[in-house]
């Protein structure tokens, strides 16, 4: 299978509202289109995750950030501009997403991705996807394909063929908090 048929696949399943495994800039994950609740749900349901807890999407760029985050704080965008390893930044006042991503907070969860396959399956979609751990909620994240439960695999609709034989060391993204007014957390390292 070629990348571009692993993209065209991958998009006919995020079109008809389906759940993907695929490999991000971080770990292996499912993806589903941001903007379906019932999608979204669904990765809850895979995972047996609370759905409580707030969900990670990624989009292709900055501008693509604008159109899911009511007001990019200045920082976050400096900090876009000079990450030089995947980033996730949680903005506050999400908008245009399914209800379930956000946290009780109303903040989301976003990651401009650095790699290839992702930017491209993401500016074909032309909507945010998804980025959760391809794992059963409380187990370890999944650094390579065959790290990957059997369950998980057989609960998506499509499997991406692309990296499954990478070897090479991932793991997930530092996850930051910026406020309004400029005020960073990190809620992981």
């Amino acid at each position: 299978m070629t990348f571009k048929e692993d993209i065209g696949n991958s998009l006919k399943v995020l079109h008809n509202g389906g759940v993907i495994l695929y490999p991000t800039d971080t770990v292996w994950g499912l993806g589903c289109d941001a903007t379906d609740n019932e999608a979204v749900e669904r990765i809850f349901r895979i995972k047996s995750r609370n759905d409580k807890k707030s969900l990670i999407i990624l989009v292709n760029s900055e501008a693509m950030v604008e159109r899911y985050v009511k007001d990019i704080p200045e920082i976050a965008r400096e900090l876009i501009e000079v990450s030089e390893r995947p980033l996730t930044i949680i903005y506050p006042g999400a908008k245009n997403l399914a209800p379930s991503i956000t946290a009780e907070d109303g903040s989301v969860g976003i990651r401009v991705c650095m790699d290839e396959f992702c930017n491209e399956l993401i500016g074909r979609f032309r909507k945010p996807i998804i980025s959760t751990s391809a794992n059963i909620s409380g187990e370890p994240s999944p650094s390579h394909f065959i790290e990957i439960s059997e369950k998980i695999i057989q609960s998506v609709d499509y499997t991406v063929e692309y990296k499954r034989d990478d070897r090479q060391e991932h793991r997930p993204s530092p996850v930051i908090k910026v406020e309004l007014n400029n005020v960073i957390k990190i809620i992981r390292k």
